[in-house]
C-alpha cells in the first residue's frame, strides 16, 4: 500500500483496509504459544529486548512518514506502522493514530476509533489523550484490531501441554527454587499457606518477584504496597486491614488471585492481566488491555511459569466474568482472520 519514493498525494484509507495488511506480516520472531485465548502468546526472553527495538523502529517511522520527515509522506503506511505499535501497548503510537483518524490525516476519519485509542494512551498516562478524550467522549463499540494484542510466529513443532482444571492446587510447576531472592521464610510462607487458597505456590512466587522483588517496604507510585502490591482499595476488598504487614499483604493478594481465577475461569493471561490493571479492564478491552506494562508483566509471569496457561479454581468463590464467553468468542474471531 506504500506509495512510490517522490509521489505525495492524499489518499483516504480506513483501518479496516489497513488492517489486513497488519496480520499478513507478522513478526519473525520464534515463539512459545500459551493460554485458551487465541492472539496471545509470550515471546521468549531472548527476543523481547528486540521486539522493544521494533516497536521503537516503528513507531520512528510512522512519524517520518506521516510529516514526511526524510522521506516522501505516506500516511497509509504511517498508520500501519502506529498499528503495529500500538497493539504492542505503545502509547504514543496509540495517541498519534487517534490523531490521524480524528483529523483524516491520509486515512478515513473514524472518531470511534479514535476515541478507544485516546482511552489506551490516557490510561497510560498520556494528558493530551486525556484532553481529547474528555472532547470526544467516553469509548463506544467494538475495541479496533490496532489495541488487540500481538501474535507472534512460532515453529510449527512447537506444542505446550495443558493443565487440567482439575489438577491439585499444591502441584508445584518449577521448584520454589528458581527465585534465588525470595527469602526462605517468605517461600516457606507461601508453600504452606497457598494451597489454603487454592493456588500452587510457583504463582504465588512469580507474582511477588514481579511485583515487588520480594521487598515488603516496595510502593508504587500508584500506591500499590508490600509484597504483593495491593493497593487500599483491593486491601479493603479482601479483608486486609494493615496493608504494611508482609503476612497480611501476602494472604490478601493470594485471596484475590483466588477470586480472580474463579472470575476467569481458570485463564491464567486474563488473571494476571486484571491483577495488573483490574478486571474492569480486561473486560473492556476484551483480553489483556493494550497497555505496555500490563503485556509485558503477563507475558514475564507466563514465561516465569513455563508456558502454563491454565490453573485450577474454586468455582464457589464467585460467578464467572458474564462477559467472559464473548470475550473468548472476540478472541477466536480475531484469531481467523487471514
Amino acid at each position: 500500500m506504500a506509495m512510490g519514493r517522490g509521489q505525495r498525494r492524499v489518499v483516504r484509507f480506513s483501518l479496516a483496509t489497513l488492517t489486513p495488511l497488519l496480520w499478513a506480516a507478522p513478526l519473525a520472531a520464534q515463539t512459545v504459544p500459551v493460554g485458551p485465548l487465541p492472539g496471545f502468546t509470550i515471546p521468549p526472553p531472548e527476543v523481547r529486548p528486540a521486539i522493544a527495538l521494533e516497536i521503537e523502529r516503528w513507531r520512528s517511522e510512522a512519524i517520518a512518514y506521516e510529516r514526511g520527515d526524510g522521506v516522501p509522506a505516506d500516511p497509509v503506511l504511517a498508520a500501519q506502522l502506529y498499528c503495529r505499535a500500538a497493539r504492542h501497548g505503545d502509547a504514543e503510537a496509540q495517541f498519534n493514530l487517534a490523531w490521524m483518524l480524528i483529523n483524516a490525516r491520509g486515512i478515513q476519519r473514524d472518531d470511534a476509533q479514535a476515541a478507544h485509542l485516546f482511552a489506551a494512551a490516557a490510561e497510560q498516562g498520556v494528558v493530551q489523550a486525556r484532553n481529547m478524550l474528555e472532547a470526544l467522549g467516553l469509548p463506544r463499540g467494538a475495541v479496533p484490531p490496532c489495541l488487540r494484542a500481538p501474535t507472534f510466529e512460532a515453529p510449527p513443532s512447537t506444542s505446550v501441554a495443558k493443565a487440567p482444571t482439575t489438577a491439585p492446587a499444591a502441584e508445584a510447576m518449577r521448584p520454589a527454587d528458581q527465585f534465588p531472592t525470595a527469602p526462605e521464610h517468605i517461600v516457606r510462607f507461601v508453600n504452606l499457606f497457598a494451597p489454603d487458597y487454592k493456588l500452587q505456590p510457583q504463582l504465588v512466587l512469580a507474582v511477588m518477584a514481579t511485583e515487588s522483588n520480594f521487598n515488603p517496604l516496595a510502593v508504587s507510585p500508584k500506591n500499590a504496597q508490600g509484597l504483593m502490591q495491593l493497593i487500599p482499595g483491593t486491601a479493603s476488598r479482601f479483608g486486609v486491614s494493615n496493608i504494611k504487614d508482609p503476612v497480611e499483604n501476602i494472604k490478601g493478594g493470594m485471596a484475590y488471585l483466588r477470586w480472580l481465577l474463579a472470575y476467569f475461569e481458570g485463564d491464567l493471561a486474563l488473571t494476571l492481566a486484571a491483577y495488573n490493571a483490574g478486571e474492569g479492564a480486561v473486560e473492556r478491552y476484551q483480553g489483556i488491555p493494550p497497555y505496555a506494562e500490563t503485556r509485558h508483566y503477563v507475558a514475564r509471569i507466563l514465561s516465569m511459569l513455563g508456558g502454563r496457561d491454565s490453573h485450577s479454581y474454586d468455582a464457589t468463590v464467585t460467578a464467572p466474568s458474564a462477559v467472559l464467553r464473548q470475550l473468548r468468542e472476540t478472541t477466536r474471531a480475531a484469531n481467523r482472520r487471514p
